[in-house]
């Protein structure tokens, strides 16, 4: 964790950099402890479907972000434990309804939580596990209640609006880009204002960090809309294009479409994109074929990719600019370093 927040036993590192290190990873260690307590159920069969995930995995990124705004107040306390874990559940929970909604077939390296036990059975363990972290946040008073109210509305919110798509007369962009923010930039933002508000963190700290949450978020997935045209399955862990494949208009592919009016080369592009692989055809869902992957690269080679890349690195920088008022020291070295890597996993 220290490596990844830039606080690395290096020769420039200070102790209070080391220090703030330890200290969240003693903190993601009571998380993780939390975690494991708290995810048990008497029913046999809930038990089961519900730690399926937990026990894959993960990184742990919201955690981690609720531990470290923690440190502007008064650090690791029980409280901001105990919302970091019912934030990780929320997120866990997502995920059982995102792979329903999405036909994936696989999660953290293992196959789907639908796959195994079908789509009702993944969407009843979802629906236990948001149960879950609502118990979780409801031992921290009405604060917090209300927090976990209005991010688990987000989260079905950006779900609807994706499932629906954009309404005539609407910007796709712009429409994909709030639906972005509000499945992924409201649980990160909740993450970043849990720690301050539950380690009694001054309150003109919450705003920049929820604004830095949201727009992280943001940044992440306009990252991962890079990252599923890559060409090294190896790294990724999926086949390129698997969005593309399953029909999901991504921003490369939405500013394709802006350009199809004004630019032969991004309208026949598109027409490949579209003919070659978003149509159904002979071949399984998301079965890597020559013209596919053809179509595929070309894509990632275009300037809408390059395009989307830059705009991620916007969003980036915007979230590092919202932490100005923070007081300079190792939180805020951490977040900014955080900012950077998000963006940087594409190279």
């Amino acid at each position: 964790m220290a490596s990844q927040l830039g606080l690395s036993d290096r020769i420039f590192s200070s102790k209070a950099d080391r220090g703030l290190a330890a200290a969240i990873d003693t903190g993601l260690d009571q998380v993780e402890a939390s975690l494991l307590a708290e995810v048990v159920f008497a029913d046999e069969i809930a038990n089961v479907t519900s730690r399926y995930l937990l026990n894959a995995g993960g990184k742990r990124v919201r955690p981690m972000l609720a531990l470290l705004t923690a440190h502007l107040g008064s650090g690791t306390v029980p409280d901001v434990v105990t919302a970091a874990a019912a934030i990780e559940v929320t997120h866990l929970a997502s995920l059982y309804h995102d792979d329903v909604m999405d036909d994936a077939d696989k999660r953290r390296g293992v196959p789907s939580a639908q796959t195994v036990w079908g789509n009702s059975v993944a969407i009843l363990t979802g629906d236990l596990l948001f149960a879950r972290a609502s118990q979780l946040m409801a031992r921290l008073g009405e604060r917090a209640i209300r927090l976990q109210a209005d991010t688990f509305e987000r989260l079905v919110m950006g779900q609807l609006h994706e499932t629906v798509g954009p309404r005539a007369g609407e910007d796709p962009v712009a429409h994909y880009i709030q639906v972005l923010s509000d499945k992924t930039g409201s649980l990160i933002a909740a993450a970043a204002q849990a720690g301050i508000v539950f380690s009694d963190a001054p309150d003109e700290f919450e705003e920049p960090l929820v604004t830095f949450g949201e727009k992280i978020g943001v940044a992440f997935q306009l990252i991962d809309d890079v990252i599923d045209l890559s060409p090294q399955p190896e790294e990724t862990g999926k086949v390129p294009g698997t969005d593309l494949r399953a029909g999901v208009s991504t921003l490369p592919l939405l500013r394709l479409r802006e350009r199809q009016g004004t630019d032969a080369s991004a309208a026949e592009l598109l027409e490949r994109l579209e003919r070659d692989v978003m149509t159904p055809s002979t071949t399984a869902p998301g079965e890597p074929t020559p013209v596919a992957d053809a179509a595929i690269a070309a894509l990632r080679d275009h300037d809408v990719t390059h395009q989307t890349l830059e705009e991620a690195h916007q969003w980036a920088r915007e979230a590092v600019e919202a932490l100005e008022p923070l007081p300079r020291g190792s939180v805020k070295k951490a977040l900014t370093k955080f900012a950077e890597t998000i963006v940087e996993r594409s190279s």
